[in-house]
Protein backbone atom coordinates (compact mmCIF):
# COMPACT_ATOMS: atom_id res chain seq x y z
CA UNK A 1 0.00 0.00 0.00
CA UNK A 2 2.86 2.35 0.87
CA UNK A 3 4.53 1.70 -2.50
CA UNK A 4 1.29 2.47 -4.32
CA UNK A 5 0.94 5.75 -2.43
CA UNK A 6 4.51 6.77 -3.30
CA UNK A 7 3.92 5.87 -6.95
CA UNK A 8 0.72 7.95 -7.02
CA UNK A 9 2.47 10.96 -5.50
CA UNK A 10 5.32 10.69 -8.02
CA UNK A 11 2.95 10.53 -10.98
CA UNK A 12 0.96 13.50 -9.72
CA UNK A 13 4.13 15.49 -9.06
CA UNK A 14 3.37 15.93 -5.37
CA UNK A 15 5.77 13.75 -3.47
CA UNK A 16 8.87 13.32 -5.63
CA UNK A 17 11.56 15.93 -6.05
CA UNK A 18 12.78 16.11 -9.64
CA UNK A 19 16.11 17.43 -10.74
CA UNK A 20 15.72 20.27 -13.24
CA UNK A 21 19.41 21.15 -13.35
CA UNK A 22 19.95 24.89 -13.82
CA UNK A 23 16.22 25.41 -14.38
CA UNK A 24 13.57 26.31 -11.84
CA UNK A 25 10.13 24.83 -12.39
CA UNK A 26 7.46 27.53 -12.69
CA UNK A 27 4.37 25.45 -13.48
CA UNK A 28 2.93 22.62 -15.56
CA UNK A 29 1.28 23.89 -18.72
CA UNK A 30 -2.37 23.02 -19.50
CA UNK A 31 -3.10 19.61 -21.04
CA UNK A 32 -4.04 21.33 -24.33
CA UNK A 33 -0.34 22.18 -24.79
CA UNK A 34 1.26 18.73 -24.88
CA UNK A 35 3.10 19.68 -28.07
CA UNK A 36 3.82 23.31 -27.29
CA UNK A 37 6.35 24.68 -29.75
CA UNK A 38 6.58 28.43 -29.09
CA UNK A 39 6.03 30.89 -26.25
CA UNK A 40 6.07 34.67 -26.00
CA UNK A 41 5.97 36.84 -22.89
CA UNK A 42 3.51 39.68 -23.39
CA UNK A 43 2.46 40.47 -19.82
CA UNK A 44 3.69 40.26 -16.25
CA UNK A 45 1.54 37.30 -15.29
CA UNK A 46 0.87 35.44 -18.53
CA UNK A 47 2.33 34.32 -21.82
CA UNK A 48 1.11 33.19 -25.24
CA UNK A 49 1.72 29.62 -26.40
CA UNK A 50 1.22 27.64 -29.63
CA UNK A 51 1.34 23.94 -30.53
CA UNK A 52 3.11 22.53 -33.57
CA UNK A 53 1.89 20.52 -36.58
CA UNK A 54 -1.24 18.41 -36.34
CA UNK A 55 -2.83 20.63 -33.70
CA UNK A 56 -5.38 23.44 -33.73
CA UNK A 57 -4.66 26.75 -35.46
CA UNK A 58 -5.04 28.44 -32.09
CA UNK A 59 -3.24 30.76 -29.70
CA UNK A 60 -3.38 30.05 -25.97
CA UNK A 61 -2.85 32.58 -23.20
CA UNK A 62 -1.57 30.88 -20.07
CA UNK A 63 -1.02 32.20 -16.57
CA UNK A 64 2.30 31.60 -14.85
CA UNK A 65 0.31 29.42 -12.46
CA UNK A 66 -0.52 27.07 -15.35
CA UNK A 67 -4.13 28.21 -15.80
CA UNK A 68 -5.58 28.42 -19.31
CA UNK A 69 -6.85 32.00 -19.61
CA UNK A 70 -7.77 32.29 -23.27
CA UNK A 71 -7.94 30.29 -26.50
CA UNK A 72 -8.12 32.16 -29.79
CA UNK A 73 -8.55 30.56 -33.21
CA UNK A 74 -6.58 32.20 -36.02
CA UNK A 75 -9.18 32.58 -38.78
CA UNK A 76 -8.38 31.29 -42.30
CA UNK A 77 -5.06 29.80 -41.25
CA UNK A 78 -3.76 26.26 -41.04
CA UNK A 79 -1.28 24.87 -38.59
CA UNK A 80 1.00 23.19 -41.11
CA UNK A 81 3.93 23.36 -38.71
CA UNK A 82 3.73 26.27 -36.27
CA UNK A 83 7.07 26.45 -34.52
CA UNK A 84 7.72 29.87 -32.97
CA UNK A 85 6.22 33.06 -31.58
CA UNK A 86 7.60 36.58 -31.39
CA UNK A 87 6.25 40.10 -30.89
CA UNK A 88 7.10 43.66 -31.86
CA UNK A 89 7.24 46.80 -29.74
CA UNK A 90 3.51 47.42 -30.29
CA UNK A 91 2.58 43.97 -28.94
CA UNK A 92 1.61 42.62 -32.35
CA UNK A 93 2.20 38.87 -32.23
CA UNK A 94 3.76 36.80 -35.02
CA UNK A 95 3.39 33.05 -35.54
CA UNK A 96 6.13 31.31 -37.48
CA UNK A 97 4.61 28.57 -39.64
CA UNK A 98 7.94 27.54 -41.09
CA UNK A 99 8.63 24.09 -39.68
CA UNK A 100 10.09 22.13 -42.59
CA UNK A 101 11.50 18.84 -41.30
CA UNK A 102 11.84 17.27 -44.77
CA UNK A 103 12.90 20.50 -46.53
CA UNK A 104 10.00 20.10 -48.99
CA UNK A 105 7.79 23.11 -48.25
CA UNK A 106 7.17 25.99 -50.63
CA UNK A 107 4.51 27.65 -48.46
CA UNK A 108 6.50 29.13 -45.57
CA UNK A 109 4.49 31.84 -43.80
CA UNK A 110 4.43 34.15 -40.80
CA UNK A 111 1.06 35.23 -39.40
CA UNK A 112 0.62 38.66 -37.83
CA UNK A 113 -2.04 39.15 -35.15
CA UNK A 114 -2.50 42.83 -34.32
CA UNK A 115 -2.25 43.89 -30.66
CA UNK A 116 -3.10 40.42 -29.42
CA UNK A 117 -3.45 41.47 -25.77
CA UNK A 118 -6.61 43.43 -26.68
CA UNK A 119 -8.32 40.51 -28.38
CA UNK A 120 -11.46 39.42 -26.52
CA UNK A 121 -13.05 37.30 -29.24
CA UNK A 122 -12.55 33.56 -29.70
CA UNK A 123 -11.42 34.10 -33.28
CA UNK A 124 -9.03 36.62 -34.83
CA UNK A 125 -7.92 37.53 -38.35
CA UNK A 126 -4.25 37.50 -39.30
CA UNK A 127 -2.11 39.10 -42.02
CA UNK A 128 0.24 36.82 -43.96
CA UNK A 129 3.92 37.33 -44.61
CA UNK A 130 5.35 34.62 -46.88
CA UNK A 131 8.97 33.99 -47.74
CA UNK A 132 11.41 31.66 -49.47
CA UNK A 133 15.08 30.75 -49.14
CA UNK A 134 16.87 31.87 -52.34
CA UNK A 135 19.60 29.28 -51.78
CA UNK A 136 17.15 26.37 -51.94
CA UNK A 137 16.84 25.01 -55.49
CA UNK A 138 15.55 21.49 -54.81
CA UNK A 139 12.56 20.35 -52.74
CA UNK A 140 13.95 18.45 -50.97
CA UNK A 141 17.69 18.98 -51.46
CA UNK A 142 20.20 16.18 -51.01
CA UNK A 143 20.42 15.07 -47.41
CA UNK A 144 23.78 16.74 -46.85
CA UNK A 145 22.27 20.11 -47.88
CA UNK A 146 19.09 20.10 -45.81
CA UNK A 147 19.47 23.49 -44.13
CA UNK A 148 15.96 24.86 -44.70
CA UNK A 149 14.03 23.90 -41.58
CA UNK A 150 13.49 26.52 -38.85
CA UNK A 151 12.00 26.72 -35.38
CA UNK A 152 13.48 30.00 -34.16
CA UNK A 153 13.01 33.69 -34.89
CA UNK A 154 12.47 37.08 -33.29
CA UNK A 155 11.46 40.60 -34.36
CA UNK A 156 13.83 43.57 -34.29
CA UNK A 157 13.49 47.04 -35.84
CA UNK A 158 11.16 46.11 -38.69
CA UNK A 159 12.72 42.73 -39.53
CA UNK A 160 12.47 39.11 -38.52
CA UNK A 161 15.68 37.28 -37.73
CA UNK A 162 15.33 33.57 -38.39
CA UNK A 163 17.74 30.86 -37.24
CA UNK A 164 17.65 27.57 -39.13
CA UNK A 165 17.40 24.08 -37.65
CA UNK A 166 19.97 21.88 -39.32
CA UNK A 167 18.65 18.64 -40.85
CA UNK A 168 21.78 17.67 -42.76
CA UNK A 169 22.98 14.06 -42.91
CA UNK A 170 25.72 13.67 -41.85
CA UNK A 171 24.99 16.44 -39.35
CA UNK A 172 27.48 19.30 -39.61
CA UNK A 173 26.05 21.66 -36.95
CA UNK A 174 25.71 24.78 -39.13
CA UNK A 175 22.95 27.27 -38.26
CA UNK A 176 22.16 29.97 -40.82
CA UNK A 177 20.80 33.40 -39.89
CA UNK A 178 18.26 34.99 -42.24
CA UNK A 179 16.69 38.45 -42.33
CA UNK A 180 13.10 38.99 -43.55
CA UNK A 181 11.12 42.28 -43.77
CA UNK A 182 8.24 42.28 -41.28
CA UNK A 183 5.67 43.56 -43.76
CA UNK A 184 2.83 41.73 -45.58
CA UNK A 185 3.71 40.23 -48.92
CA UNK A 186 6.20 37.71 -50.25
CA UNK A 187 9.91 38.06 -49.55
CA UNK A 188 13.21 36.40 -50.32
CA UNK A 189 14.95 35.75 -47.02
CA UNK A 190 18.44 37.27 -46.92
CA UNK A 191 21.17 35.06 -45.48
CA UNK A 192 23.36 37.29 -43.30
CA UNK A 193 25.34 34.90 -41.13
CA UNK A 194 26.17 31.39 -40.01
CA UNK A 195 27.49 29.67 -36.94
CA UNK A 196 28.60 26.10 -36.25
CA UNK A 197 27.49 24.90 -32.84
CA UNK A 198 28.64 21.26 -32.70
CA UNK A 199 28.23 18.02 -34.63
CA UNK A 200 25.92 16.30 -32.12
CA UNK A 201 22.44 16.58 -33.63
CA UNK A 202 20.71 15.84 -30.31
CA UNK A 203 22.47 18.68 -28.49
CA UNK A 204 23.10 21.37 -31.07
CA UNK A 205 19.95 21.92 -33.11
CA UNK A 206 18.33 25.31 -32.53
CA UNK A 207 14.70 25.09 -31.39
CA UNK A 208 13.87 28.68 -30.31
CA UNK A 209 15.26 32.21 -30.22
CA UNK A 210 14.63 35.35 -28.19
CA UNK A 211 15.92 38.91 -27.94
CA UNK A 212 16.16 40.62 -24.55
CA UNK A 213 13.92 43.67 -23.98
CA UNK A 214 16.95 45.98 -24.02
CA UNK A 215 18.06 44.46 -27.34
CA UNK A 216 21.51 43.57 -26.02
CA UNK A 217 21.29 39.78 -25.73
CA UNK A 218 20.31 37.10 -28.22
CA UNK A 219 19.40 33.74 -26.68
CA UNK A 220 19.13 30.49 -28.64
CA UNK A 221 17.71 27.27 -27.25
CA UNK A 222 18.52 23.58 -27.66
CA UNK A 223 17.30 20.53 -25.80
CA UNK A 224 20.23 20.71 -23.34
CA UNK A 225 21.76 24.18 -23.76
CA UNK A 226 21.12 27.89 -24.05
CA UNK A 227 23.55 30.00 -26.09
CA UNK A 228 23.91 33.73 -25.39
CA UNK A 229 25.35 36.31 -27.79
CA UNK A 230 26.04 39.81 -26.46
CA UNK A 231 28.07 42.87 -27.47
CA UNK A 232 27.36 42.75 -31.20
CA UNK A 233 27.26 45.43 -33.88
CA UNK A 234 23.98 46.04 -35.70
CA UNK A 235 22.56 42.60 -36.57
CA UNK A 236 25.84 40.69 -36.67
CA UNK A 237 24.70 38.48 -33.81
CA UNK A 238 26.97 35.54 -34.58
CA UNK A 239 29.97 37.89 -34.58
CA UNK A 240 29.25 38.99 -31.01
CA UNK A 241 32.30 39.75 -28.90
CA UNK A 242 30.84 37.81 -26.00
CA UNK A 243 29.46 34.28 -26.49
CA UNK A 244 28.37 31.92 -23.75
CA UNK A 245 27.13 28.34 -23.72
CA UNK A 246 24.96 27.47 -20.72
CA UNK A 247 24.62 23.77 -19.99
CA UNK A 248 21.15 23.32 -18.51
CA UNK A 249 22.01 19.94 -16.98
CA UNK A 250 18.54 18.82 -18.00
CA UNK A 251 17.48 17.00 -21.14
CA UNK A 252 13.98 17.27 -22.61
CA UNK A 253 12.33 18.42 -25.84
CA UNK A 254 12.61 22.13 -25.16
CA UNK A 255 10.98 24.29 -27.84
CA UNK A 256 9.74 27.51 -26.19
CA UNK A 257 11.85 30.50 -25.15
CA UNK A 258 11.21 34.12 -24.19
CA UNK A 259 12.76 36.81 -22.00
CA UNK A 260 10.93 37.78 -18.80
CA UNK A 261 13.22 40.74 -18.14
CA UNK A 262 16.73 41.31 -19.42
CA UNK A 263 18.35 38.65 -17.23
CA UNK A 264 15.63 36.04 -16.95
CA UNK A 265 14.41 33.46 -19.46
CA UNK A 266 11.27 31.35 -19.60
CA UNK A 267 11.62 27.95 -21.28
CA UNK A 268 8.99 25.31 -22.10
CA UNK A 269 9.17 21.69 -23.19
CA UNK A 270 6.85 19.14 -24.77
CA UNK A 271 5.20 16.34 -22.83
CA UNK A 272 6.88 12.95 -22.92
CA UNK A 273 5.22 10.24 -20.88
CA UNK A 274 4.61 11.60 -17.38
CA UNK A 275 7.25 14.34 -17.67
CA UNK A 276 7.59 17.58 -19.60
CA UNK A 277 4.86 20.04 -20.63
CA UNK A 278 6.52 22.35 -18.12
CA UNK A 279 7.36 26.02 -17.90
CA UNK A 280 10.77 26.78 -16.39
CA UNK A 281 12.72 29.87 -15.42
CA UNK A 282 16.43 30.39 -16.02
CA UNK A 283 17.92 33.23 -13.96
CA UNK A 284 21.06 34.31 -15.80
CA UNK A 285 22.53 36.01 -12.72
CA UNK A 286 22.23 32.91 -10.52
CA UNK A 287 23.86 30.29 -12.72
CA UNK A 288 26.11 27.63 -11.27
CA UNK A 289 29.60 27.38 -12.71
Amino acid sequence: MKRLLILFLCISGIGCTQNYGQLTLVTRLPKELKENSGIECTGENSLWVINDSGNKNALYRVGWDGSLLQEIKVWKSKNIDWEELTKDSDNNLYIGDFGNNDNERKNLVIYKISVVNRVQDKEVKAEKISFEYPEQKDFPPKKKHRYFDAEAFFYRDGYFYLFTKNRSKPFDGICFLYKIPAIPGHHKAERIGSYTFCTDKDRCRITAAALSPDGKTVALLGHENVWLFTDFDRDHFFEARQKETIALNHNSQKEGLCFAGNRSLLISDEEKGSSGRNLYRLDLDSLKN
